[in-house]
């Protein structure tokens, strides 16, 4: 407990705890997509089951810090690049969002959203769907750790961060989940996140680092731009016009 008299450990926490939520952004639309696809009343069960379980995946891979590490020791090579148990994760991980963003995006735009929505109960459930959050939270808490590793030195440090973080992850769920239900647009950029997310894992696990502050402006200014939309959707009492229509458009177009 010497980390609490020594100031540069709670600039530490500080810092850990907001990257932690930062990093658990695309956690978060990941669970609130797929618990959207439960009845109701199962929904912010999944959701709380989801956090927990990443949470706990945290503070495991922590107080195995040792092994986290010997993760990046290549198994074996391919091509001359050498391939380790944190790359197949990432790999995995990512090809994983890749697939399950592009279908739920295929579900949604192809026009099979209401009927997928009315028998959601049916089709999926609870558990698939924690599956899914599962496989899914071992990536992301991947990602995580190694994050935690790199900001502090103190186990306990690293562990109340963490905690806080996922805490602040609980409130923030469920309305997010909402916002994101309520607004199809939204929902599509979400989906668009978890390809780019995806496709910056695989990236990851073939040793080309991509910046996070390039993937995290990108999506922060997406998310701007909807927000400007959503508004002026909002104030506009006419749907917006691109370009005039003349009247013979007008009559090609209604035959």
């Amino acid at each position: 407990m010497e980390w609490i008299s020594n100031p540069s450990a709670w600039i530490a926490l500080l810092t850990l705890t907001v990257l932690e939520i930062v990093l658990g952004i695309d956690n978060i639309i990941f669970i609130s997509i797929l618990s959207n696809k439960l009845p109701e009343d199962q929904q912010g069960k999944a959701r709380q089951t989801g956090l927990v379980a990443a949470l706990v995946m945290r503070i495991i891979l922590l107080f195995s810090i040792s092994w986290v590490v010997q993760l990046t020791n290549p198994i074996f090579s391919v091509l001359g690049l050498g391939i380790s148990g944190r790359d197949l994760i990432l790999l995995g991980g990512g090809l994983f969002l890749l697939w399950k963003a592009t279908h739920e995006i295929h579900e949604n735009l192809e026009g099979h959203y209401e009927d997928a929505h009315e028998e959601k109960g049916k089709k999926v459930s609870f558990w698939n769907v924690i599956a899914q959050i599962a496989m899914l939270d071992v990536v992301f808490s991947l990602d995580s750790v190694i994050t935690a590793v790199g900001m502090a030195d103190d186990l306990a440090v690293m562990i109340i961060a963490v905690m806080i973080a996922i805490g602040i992850m609980l409130f923030a769920a469920a309305p997010l989940s909402e916002f994101v239900n309520n607004h199809p647009t939204v929902k599509i950029l979400a989906l668009s996140f978890l390809l780019l997310i995806g496709f910056s894992l695989i990236i990851e696990g073939l040793h080309q680092h991509i910046p996070k502050g390039y993937i995290y402006f990108a999506m922060g200014f997406s998310v701007f731009v909807e927000m400007l939309n959503l508004r002026m959707k909002k104030t506009s009492k006419h749907p917006v016009i691109l370009r005039k229509t003349s009247p013979t458009q007008k009559e090609e177009a209604a035959s």
